[in-house]
């Protein structure tokens, strides 16, 4: 016989989509969805309030873990490393931005392969450091730029650091996707060892690389178009 799946708990998922697409605070957006999911689970007020209670107690240090980095970072940030950053790519002559940011992936990648995934980020590496001095480089060879193509050469930053750790991240053996695959496939009977998927994910974490560094040269290379067009109609 089979058993029927109470399905209205998922109202919380569409509380969560709501909330988010109407810009609404994103606490109360997550203790409305809480709410209104242990309602259609049936579930007692008290249980329900005892259950975010204990989500509180369990997570009461995260914002600290969150909050203190980005305060050093915007510390520094205040007293000049942008400034600075941007001043020592400077004095190296032959730095484009597509070549900066292939060195980044490159050290992205591999860290995050090793499972030291905290050493980027957008936050703490991408905005005050490999930005700042990718469109110096740029400014060094051909001047000021104009405000689209700075904003392309910062979106091209955080999609670098995007695809050094999405794909070098599936190289590390105690990745919990590792470990999510190998349970999944456990339980339907085939045994796979952590060490071979991370080992298939090496391919993959290559071509992700060639790919992404051809797109970083053809980035210099749009650079180069723009900037001369530019000063041909100045």
């Amino acid at each position: 016989m089979q058993t029927a799946v109470n399905l209205w708990p998922l109202l919380g998922v569409a509380v969560i989509v709501a909330g988010f697409l109407l810009r609404a605070h994103p606490v109360l957006v997550v203790v409305a969805a809480c709410g209104v999911t242990g309602l259609a689970a049936a579930m007692p007020v008290e249980a329900i309030l005892a259950s975010l209670g204990a989500a509180f107690v369990k997570t009461r240090n995260l914002p600290l873990i969150l909050l203190l980095p980005l305060a050093t970072i915007g510390l520094l940030e205040r007293f000049g490393l942008r400034e600075r950053a941007q001043a020592a790519i400077a004095k190296v002559k032959s730095a484009t931005a597509g070549r900066l940011l292939i060195v980044y992936l490159f050290a992205r990648e591999t860290s995050a392969a090793a499972g030291l995934t905290s050493l980027g980020g957008h936050p703490n590496m991408v905005r005050p450091l490999v930005a700042p001095m990718a469109e110096a480089a740029t400014e060094t060879r051909y001047g000021s730029l104009p405000d689209a193509l700075r904003h392309r050469i910062r979106a091209m930053s955080a999609a670098t650091d995007n695809v050094g750790l999405f794909f070098g991240e599936d190289i590390f053996v105690a990745f919990g996707a590792i470990v999510l695959m190998q349970t999944i496939l456990n339980a339907e009977g085939i045994e796979v060892n952590p060490l071979h998927i991370a080992l298939w994910g090496i391919p993959t974490a290559v071509s992700a690389f060639i790919i992404h560094a051809w797109n970083l040269r053809r980035l210099d290379a749009r650079i180069r178009r723009e900037m001369a067009a530019g000063e041909k109609a100045a």
